[in-house]
C-alpha cells in the first residue's frame, strides 16, 4: 500500500492504528482512498489493503 507517497509493505493495516501511530487527530484529517474521499464515520472500521493508495490531508488553522 502507499500512504502519502510512502510505500508500506503490509498486507493489511487498520486505518485507526496508522492514525494513532502518526499522532494525527481524527477531527483534523481527510482521507482519499483509491481516488475516493472516505467519510469520517468509516475510519474506525476501515482496513487498508496491499494495493491501496491513500492520501491523508491534515487541516491546520491559522490567521
Amino acid at each position: 500500500m502507499i500512504i502519502n507517497g510512502e510505500k508500506i509493505e503490509l498486507k493489511e493495516l487498520k486505518f485507526m492504528d496508522y492514525i494513532k501511530e502518526k499522532n494525527l487527530k481524527m477531527e483534523f484529517i481527510a482521507l482519499e482512498l483509491n481516488g475516493e474521499v472516505i467519510s469520517r464515520d468509516k475510519f474506525e472500521t476501515l482496513l487498508l489493503k496491499e494495493n491501496d493508495k491513500a492520501e491523508i490531508v491534515s487541516f491546520v488553522g491559522g490567521g
